[in-house]
């Protein structure tokens, strides 16, 4: 080899590494990109699991995985005619079920609670402006709009919920991101709490708060995240509202998982971020500084051609699985889903 292709050579590596990018070893069974640092790498496996002829991703938002390893992805389903927003996937990537077309175009957030023996479905709608709780397998069982007796909003267009939490005992919280930056509390039976939050940037203030979550990690005491997307940072608060704090870690996050001790947060802006317990960054997945100000730009969302393997694009939810695999959808024009297959 020249000197002069080594030194191109090690310039390449070194960018890649300090983007969080792990270069392929020649040789190496798999084709895939590796990305990640330490115990949290991860093989690149884009574009995974397998729609039928009859479905077509648009706008991939939201992911989720039951108890029994099923997938299952929620998008908006733009395109003119009415479709299924809730794809149910195996553990492999093979089609299990679809339902939702009455949630078309507003697929959005989507979460699963086990509630005794059953586990059920939360789903946010941002187009109908409802909170909707379902079975696994779609059948309604209840849905809700926003709470009349906050007394925060003159009209049904000023809500549009986009991710929800759940409370310890059996509540849950409710983030309105695309409309007016409140976080309403419900108890187990789906009756209004409390309200706090409003636009601003003050602490308590948020504007679009996108996601939400219960942080229970082992030794912390348990609190509620958001992702106030809009300000660039993490906001915590008690679990009745009261503000604790901020991390400024973030670009433009999008919504959480917790697995152990670790918090997952995928990040709109090309990257996906995981926090130890003390909230410091372990690593930006796919964290590469000039991507990022081109993936801005937002030409990148529409042209698959431009997408670059091992890299993000819009990463606008994710989740472990149960053996730390995890799955990451974005929001992009065309809908895409990525594992993260964990490498050990």
């Amino acid at each position: 080899m020249q000197r002069r292709e080594f030194l191109q050579q090690s310039a390449t590596v070194a960018s890649m590494l300090a983007a969080g990018v792990a270069p392929r070893v020649l040789g190496a069974d798999s084709k895939n990109v590796i990305i990640g640092k330490g115990d949290h790498r991860y093989e690149c496996i884009h574009d995974w699991g397998t729609l039928p002829a009859n479905l077509k991703w648009q706008t991939t938002h939201g992911v989720a995985i039951d108890e029994a390893g099923f997938v299952y992805v929620k998008h908006q389903g733009h395109g003119g005619t009415p479709m299924d927003t809730i794809v149910v996937f195996d553990k492999d990537g093979k089609f299990v079920r679809s339902f939702g077309k009455d949630y078309y175009p507003g697929g959005h957030g989507i979460d699963i609670r086990k509630e005794g023996s059953e586990e059920f479905l939360y789903l946010s709608d941002v187009y109908h402006r409802q909170v909707v709780k379902t079975t696994l397998k779609g059948e309604e069982v209840w849905k809700i709009c926003y709470p009349v007796e906050s007394h925060v909003y003159q009209k049904v267009k000023q809500f549009s919920p986009t991710n929800v939490a759940f409370a310890p005992d059996g509540g849950f919280y409710v983030a309105d991101g695309y409309g007016s930056s409140f976080v309403h509390q419900y108890d187990k039976d789906a009756k209004w709490v409390r309200t706090w939050g409003g636009g601003g940037k003050d602490p308590g203030k948020m504007s679009t708060p996108h996601g939400i979550w219960l942080d229970n990690r082992p030794g912390r005491e348990a609190s509620v995240v958001v992702a106030d997307r809009a300000n660039a940072r993490l906001q915590y608060f008690t679990l009745d509202g009261r503000h604790l704090g901020f991390v400024n870690d973030v670009l433009f996050p999008a919504h959480f998982d917790i697995r152990g001790e670790v918090l997952l947060v995928p990040d709109l802006h090309a990257r996906v971020s995981l926090f130890d317990k003390e909230n410091k960054a372990i690593v930006h997945l796919g964290d590469d500084k000039d991507w990022i100000a081109e993936v801005k730009k937002l030409k990148v969302r529409s042209d698959p051609k431009l997408w670059q393997p091992g890299k993000f694009v819009h990463p606008h939810d994710a989740c472990f699985d149960k053996d730390g695999n995890i799955f990451v959808v974005e929001w992009v024009q065309t809908g895409r889903v990525t594992l993260l297959k964990r490498v050990t």
